[in-house]
């Protein structure tokens, strides 16, 4: 892929189809391999084990991550949170936690990026709120 942010991008949607599916564990490495045929360049499928990595990290620790949307993202419910915001908080929180090769900044600093990209200004506000507020909690990067 041309960068982790496009790779962001392939995750985030391959995300959503599984969260708009009622999160069917069984067809998950489907859904990544559809949405890599499907949106991403033959050229750029050199970062499918990013993208491969991200969704699956979300998937195995997202009773986890969603506690912690919910604890920081206060009076927001995870199923009230829209399906694509909800989707970039996980992969931020995943990638902040869980992600040793992605400094927290930047992972947060990614989020509002597809956050702009994907759903608009006013959600890369919320996912910064959100995200900023477990960096600062957690004292990451120090």
């Amino acid at each position: 892929m041309a960068s982790r942010h496009q790779a962001r991008g392939t995750a985030l949607q391959a995300l959503y189809q599984w969260d708009f599916k009622d999160k069917p564990s069984g067809v998950l490495p489907a859904i990544v391999e559809q949405v890599l045929l499907e949106f991403t360049p033959k050229a750029e499928k050199t970062d499918k084990p990013f993208v491969e990595n991200i969704v699956h990290g979300v998937v195995e620790h997202l009773d986890e991550i969603d506690g912690l949307i919910e604890q920081y993202a206060k009076n927001y419910p995870i199923e009230s949170i829209t399906l694509v915001d909800r989707n970039i908080l996980r992969i931020g929180v995943y990638e902040m936690l869980y992600s040793d090769e992605i400094p927290a900044k930047v992972a947060i600093n990614e989020a509002i990026e597809v956050a702009k990209a994907y759903s608009g200004r006013e959600a890369a506000k919320f996912v910064n709120g959100v995200l900023g507020a477990l960096y600062k909690d957690k004292q990451l990067d120090s």
